[in-house]
């Protein structure tokens, strides 16, 4: 790989709003390397940059709450690719369920995935995002990170969580030229947002038209998020243009969620 390029380090990376990160990175002059436990999604977004003339590494078979798994791939990443300028910590999950039904091993799960995969991954790739001069660590948090949802208790108290990771560490790196971000999307037309519709869907007897047109009510622009919009608040957070704009969590959203 080219070694004038800056490398950015997605993970989730085959759908939804972490394939839309990638593709806007790589467009913008990044290599990247696109993680996720899948091959076949990631594969799809690898032949997309490089049939536009860009560069990405896949590694696939990276679960996230896997210590060892994860110092692995994020040193065969730096290996092909040089150190991480930009580390997007985007995989996730979020199933809902009542908290009456919410059990131990759905609880753990969620924090496992969402909470303590952005903390592992971090760890094992700060030192290399400290080497490649001017990092960014980009956290995709939720606006379940800033208010609370119904249905979601795991999910929310996970993504609470990655906000106050993100604003301690920005703290920690202050006078490093290493900046952390969250970025915290509202509710986004994604394959996740299918899957919570489905679900809506089948524990109500709503219809999957009812129960999309209730969500995007929430968005007091009368709209879901793109993952492009998402993507195009990370691009600029990885610009030299946001140096100044750390420990923020930053709503992608229509005005669902007020900045406080």
């Amino acid at each position: 790989m080219s070694a004038n390029r800056r490398h950015a380090f997605i993970t989730g990376a085959g759908t939804g709003i972490g394939k839309a990160i990638a593709l806007a990175l790589a467009a913008d002059g990044m290599r990247v390397t696109l993680a996720g436990r899948r091959y076949a999604p990631l594969a799809e977004v690898d032949k997309l940059i490089t049939d536009a003339g860009g560069e990405s590494f896949i590694l696939d078979g990276f679960d996230v709450t896997d210590e060892s798994q994860v110092s692995h791939g994020i040193a065969n990443a730096t290996h092909a690719a040089g150190n991480i300028s930009v580390l997007v910590n985007c995989a996730g999950e979020a199933p809902s369920a009542p908290f009456d039904k919410t059990d131990l091993e759905l609880w753990n799960r969620i924090l496992r995935v969402n909470l303590t995969g952005t903390f592992l991954v971090t760890q094992a790739a700060l030192s290399s995002v400290r080497h490649s001069g001017n990092g960014r660590i980009i956290n995709i948090a939720s606006t379940a990170g800033l208010t609370g949802y119904s249905y979601v208790s795991a999910y929310c108290a996970a993504k609470h969580g990655v906000v106050g990771l993100t604003r301690s560490l920005a703290l920690e790196l202050a006078r490093t030229d290493v900046t952390v971000n969250a970025v915290c999307p509202g509710f986004t037309d994604t394959p996740l947002l299918d899957n919570a519709v489905g679900a809506i869907s089948d524990k109500t007897g709503r219809s999957a038209e009812d129960a999309r047109a209730n969500i995007t009510r929430a968005n007091p622009q009368g709209r879901l998020v793109t993952p492009q919009e998402v993507a195009d608040t990370v691009l600029w957070l990885a610009s030299e243009k946001a140096s100044a704009i750390t420990g923020q969590a930053i709503p992608v959203a229509g005005g669902e969620v007020m900045g406080r």
